[in-house]
């Protein structure tokens, strides 16, 4: 018999800080799930909380992260960890068609998977309903992550909601709309210079009892909970029922969590008969990083940088991005921050609300129409991962 599917409206300013619903069910798991499996390697690891990647590779100097490891069969071509059960509503996001844009930027066929339309704004609300569940099934009381935009947001609310604790390690100088969110949600914030005192401080809570990292606490980095990024493979499945299957996804980037669950999605369904081919996934970056991977850079090399697309920004790259460019037989595209603004006026003008790293993705078009990686009779979809919203600096001060 299913599970229950349990609904409950977010929280507002008006309700009180620190107050939770009562705790949900225990989600029931998929009986297919076997454990994890590394990345590279595809050694076998029983499940738990932690998420510190493949011991046997890191002994050889390369650190890789887990992916979930499910038995063949079942009645879904892309297998997901728990059957349906806690929710907000997230998923099931709009494909919007852009005829017009697509005429401009010489593509047959364009369109947006509008992931504004989520719960809380962003696709983040995939993960943190996965992670949640998790959290759950694991009798954990208390998310914690790193985050100064849609993770945050996003963890507060499902937290919230489910009954658990939420602790976010913020970079100093969180904007003001970000704190207001969390505090109402009675989410503890933690403020910190950088990535290492962030990263450090959700390494340290995790070791607790009852504790549940959700997003990256590793240097090198590995990408967030394996359990969790799983919740990014419908829309592989959406965007197939949707619109047919994609030549191309233009997939903004910041350390490949988004973008590897689409690959495992597609991926499934090509496993499961369901497609011929996978589609090229292309990874916008605002400046060089994975880029310089593809080019022979280090896995674990720091590439810093500075760019207003605030939800992509970071010095780090992980396998899981790499594997999702390499294995889709796609790539990398850096789009500055002045060509983003371009962008994002030319998707306004379009009636389409963008947050600055999701309209960068429609400059990575052009970039790949004018070197020929796609062509002119091709199907794309660009990711819409918010709104402009979601931007500190909105509207541009540069615009």
């Amino acid at each position: 018999m299913p599970a229950p599917v349990i609904h409950f409206k977010l929280a507002s300013a008006s309700e009180p800080s620190g107050t939770a619903r009562p705790r949900p069910p225990r989600p029931l798991k998929n009986p297919r799930l076997q454990g994890f499996r590394c990345l590279r390697c595809d050694a076998p690891y029983p499940l738990t909380l932690a998420n510190d990647g493949c011991p046997a590779c890191r002994g050889m100097g390369v650190h890789v992260g887990l992916h979930a490891s499910y038995l063949p069969g079942g009645d879904s071509p892309v297998p997901m960890p728990y059957a349906p059960g806690f929710t907000l509503g997230e998923g099931g996001t709009p494909l919007l068609d852009m005829p017009e844009l697509a005429h401009e930027f010489g593509v047959a066929r364009l369109a947006l998977k509008d992931e504004s339309c989520n719960p809380t704004g962003s696709h983040k609300d995939r993960m943190t309903a996965v992670g949640v569940a998790q959290a759950l099934d694991f009798g954990a009381h208390t998310l914690v992550l790193a985050s100064s935009g849609n993770a945050a947001v996003s963890a507060a609310h499902y937290a919230w909601a489910a009954g658990l604790g939420c602790e976010v390690a913020t970079y100093e100088g969180l904007p003001a709309a970000y704190a207001r969110q969390l505090d109402a949600l009675g989410a503890r914030r933690h403020a910190f210079a950088d990535n290492a005192g962030r990263w450090a401080f959700v390494r340290e809570r995790s070791q607790h009892p009852g504790y549940f990292a959700l997003t990256n606490y590793r240097l090198p980095a590995l990408g967030s909970a394996p359990l969790a990024i799983e919740g990014y493979k419908p829309i592989a499945l959406e965007c197939l029922a949707e619109g047919g299957l994609p030549d191309h996804l233009v997939i903004p980037t910041a350390r490949g969590d988004l973008a590897w669950g689409i690959y495992a999605g597609f991926r499934d369904l090509l496993a499961a008969g369901r497609i011929s081919r996978l589609p090229r996934l292309w990874l916008v970056e605002p400046f060089a990083r994975l880029s310089r991977v593809l080019a022979g850079g280090a896995l674990d090399g720091a590439y810093p940088g500075h760019t207003a697309q605030f939800s992509t920004a970071g010095s780090t790259v992980t396998f899981l991005q790499w594997q999702a460019a390499v294995a889709s037989g796609g790539g990398a595209v850096v789009v500055g921050d002045e060509q983003a603004r371009a962008a994002r006026q030319k998707l306004t003008a379009a009636g389409v609300s963008a947050e600055l790293c999701a309209a960068a993705g429609l400059d990575a078009l052009r970039q790949l129409r004018e070197g020929n990686a796609i062509a002119a009779d091709a199907h794309v979809v660009l990711m819409l991962t918010a709104n402009a919203s979601r931007d500190p600096s909105w509207p541009d001060r540069a615009a």
